[in-house]
């Protein structure tokens, strides 16, 4: 009995510590602001979990912390605006529309690799549900605050709500390959969005009419029967719930681009979107935002035709612009994924950094509260020794919410929260060439036996 108390006092201990925030003062550091531009020898005062103050000179308060960052860059936090780490499931594939599941449902904080994303500097991350769908579940932001047992505590506050679609070969062959279903071909996905929204639009004035009726006296009628996944999908069109869109090919982008103008959905990011600099006025026209690969393509037919300038090129465009991850190895060195733009490109330091921390927290509606360093933010920060965006660029401290959440010089053997005792090694996945990590458990659907 003593031992299950113990174990609830830590349980409950690790979780309340996880939701703190922290206060620290950061001496002296190179302070690469962002949004308001670099500054030598400079302060950051965290209080309570909230930038309060940058300049020089500032006097530590009584008690707390103070790192000394001389000769040391100091920047925000790193947002991976599309990530799939943190969760237990990735694809809801048991039909072309599943708007109706959350991943906030099923976030893991026990997962190892959180710890690895803070070793690279990543604080935010956008968990997204996968690509099997050409309208697929609900993603959630979250905070890297390793060393929770709480799933509510990993969950950015206050975060929009967003979605996934997803156009081309994954929705394709998940239902018409795998289940011989609508959508088999492209055409298909663009029918089965269309259809979604129409069936929802007729949902919310159906809704709209019986809450106006029911006002009058004498009403007696039914209201209209509860579809979550027509109420989500309804969301989307008020514009409450922010799409994040799979996508590769330039015409599948403005096919799609039709179809919200045709709807009034202004809210819209394209996800990898490996041919927009073919379509880079036409997304910055609208209003559209891309998030993309630094130099990842030819896995697969549909990404062949790419281009290591695409981030470049969709920036001097005027579309607002990142890069993300799309896997927990790669989201380890993300500031080097954005210093690529710098050869293919010629982006400023602003411009490159900009890829990995506003710009995502643009796309992800967040940028109020992370995604530059300026007063009244939330503390997300990252300590480099030499520069983020050169090749010898090395995170030393990263910060969330004014708590350490990773300390280089002090790194203990073994971080994970939960280990089993008989696990010798760590388990390693290992993905066949042109693996798509978006298609995670789906491979079942593309066995040979498969009728």
């Amino acid at each position: 009995m003593k031992k299950i108390l113990l174990l609830l006092i830590c349980f409950f201990g690790l979780s309340a510590q996880a939701q703190d925030k922290g206060s620290m003062l950061i001496k002296n550091g190179t302070v690469l602001t962002v949004t308001k531009g670099t500054l030598p020898e400079t302060d950051v005062l965290i209080k309570d979990g909230k930038i309060a103050q940058i300049a020089k000179n500032i006097s530590a308060p009584q008690g707390v912390k103070v790192i000394d960052a001389k000769g040391l860059f100091v920047m925000p936090g790193i947002i991976d605006p599309h990530s799939h780490i943190a969760l237990d499931a990735i694809n809801e594939m048991t039909s072309p529309v599943t708007a109706e599941v959350a991943e906030s449902d099923v976030v893991n904080p026990l997962q190892i690799n959180i710890y690895h994303a803070l070793a690279g500097g990543v604080t935010t991350i956008h968990a997204l549900h996968g690509s099997a769908n050409a309208i697929g579940g609900q993603c959630v932001t979250l905070k890297l605050r390793y060393g929770t047992f709480s799933l509510d505590a990993m969950r950015m506050e206050g975060a929009p709500r967003t979605i996934k679609f997803a156009l081309g070969e994954n929705p394709t062959r998940v239902h018409g390959g795998g289940s011989n279903i609508v959508p088999r071909t492209r055409m298909g996905v663009e029918f089965v969005i269309r259809k979604s929204f129409s069936d929802a639009k007729k949902y919310r004035e159906d809704w709209d009419a019986y809450n106006k009726s029911k006002l009058v006296k004498g009403f007696r009628g039914a209201p209209p029967a509860y579809n979550l996944r027509l109420e989500t999908l309804a969301e989307i069109l008020k514009g409450n719930i922010l799409i994040h869109c799979h996508s590769y090919r330039a015409d599948e982008i403005m096919m799609l681009l039709n179809v919200c103008k045709d709807f009034g959905i202004k809210k819209i990011t394209f996800q990898h979107a490996n041919e927009g600099f073919k379509v880079a006025p036409e997304l910055a026209a609208y209003g559209a935002m891309a998030s993309v690969f630094s130099d990842w393509w030819a896995y697969k037919f549909e990404v062949y035709y790419s281009s290591a300038y695409n981030a470049a090129i969709l920036t001097k465009n005027g579309v607002v612009t990142s890069v993300n991850s799309d896997d927990p190895e790669m989201m380890r060195h993300l500031y080097l994924e954005a210093g690529k733009t710098q050869k293919y490109g010629a982006l400023t330091d602003e411009e490159a950094l900009a890829l990995i921390t506003i710009n995502p927290a643009k796309q992800m509606g967040i940028d109020t509260r992370t995604g530059s360093l300026e007063v009244g933010k939330d503390g997300d920060v990252v300590i480099f020794k030499n520069h983020p965006l050169s090749i010898y660029g090395v995170p030393q401290f990263t910060i969330v919410d004014g708590i350490v959440r990773f300390d280089k010089a002090n790194d203990p053997a073994d971080m994970r929260l939960w280990a089993d005792p008989k696990q010798n090694l760590e388990e390693a996945t290992f993905y066949e060439k042109g693996t798509d990590h978006c298609m995670d458990g789906t491979e079942f659907l593309f066995t040979s036996d498969k009728k």
